[in-house]
């Protein structure tokens, strides 16, 4: 909290442009954060509400039709080549496209809202060759609401702003320990349930081996080859030596 206000008082909403920006090109900014640290400024009168708005809208907006551009023009060549670099691998690309091909252009909408998935809307949008007049009027009103949202979450709460983030940060650490817990046990029965079945695979090998040494060691002792039956053909002729009573 303290370097990110910090950063406020020396760029002011500059930092509020270019944050928002870097964050739509799939970069590695907290967005959400600098949007409400914002809010929670303009509460106190140390930056203007609609101010704030307008450059995070702009930052936003700006650096996601950049990349409906990329994506356009470079198409899912560049996404197989570069995608790892931003973060698109194989794997998430496909699942964005089925995203889009199950919600359409409307999925734009809420885009900004789901985590992982805003920093990659332009190269999608362009990449899917989604109409240009379409992807301004739903990313456009998408962010809009979602810029409006998270600085009006900074001023709401205002003085008690700082307190709610410090009890984010007490329970996101809670969580993050939690999930340590259950990925160490998660692991260990993995493991365990490895060795298990490669000790039952090391016992049945010898039951095998034992088999056909069963087999094999009649012709040692006679020297004559054993012929052995089908389990089909044993069957039958077992049949035929029922006498009816």
């Amino acid at each position: 909290m303290e370097w990110m206000n910090a950063l406020f008082e020396q760029y002011g909403y500059g930092l509020l442009f270019f944050g928002l920006f870097t964050e739509s090109l799939a970069l590695p900014f907290p967005g959400e954060l600098a949007m409400a640290i914002a809010g929670h400024l303009a509460y106190f009168g140390k930056s203007n509400y609609w101010l704030d708005v307008m450059y995070a809208f702009l930052g936003a907006t700006i650096g996601t039709t950049i990349t409906y551009a990329l994506g356009r023009k470079l198409g899912t060549p560049f996404i197989e080549k570069y995608g790892k670099y931003i973060f698109l691998n194989k794997q998430r690309f496909a699942k964005l496209v089925d995203w889009f091909g199950k919600y359409g252009s409307k999925i734009l909408l809420i885009s900004y809202f789901i985590p992982g998935f805003r920093h990659f809307t332009g190269y999608m949008s362009g990449v899917l060759r989604v109409r240009f007049r379409t992807f301004l009027l739903f990313n456009h009103f998408g962010a809009l609401m979602w810029v409006i949202a998270y600085v009006s979450i900074g001023r709401l709460f205002g003085a008690q702003f700082e307190k709610l983030l410090h009890l984010i940060s007490a329970y996101s650490r809670i969580a993050v320990a939690i999930l340590v817990v259950v990925l160490t046990l998660v692991l260990f029965f993995k493991m365990r349930r490895a060795r298990l079945a490669k000790k039952d695979g090391l016992a049945e090998a010898p039951e095998a081996a034992f088999t056909e040494t069963e087999l094999v060691e009649p012709e040692r002792m006679t020297g004559q080859k054993q012929s052995v039956q089908p389990q089909s053909a044993l069957k039958s002729r077992d049949k035929q030596l029922v006498v009816p009573r």
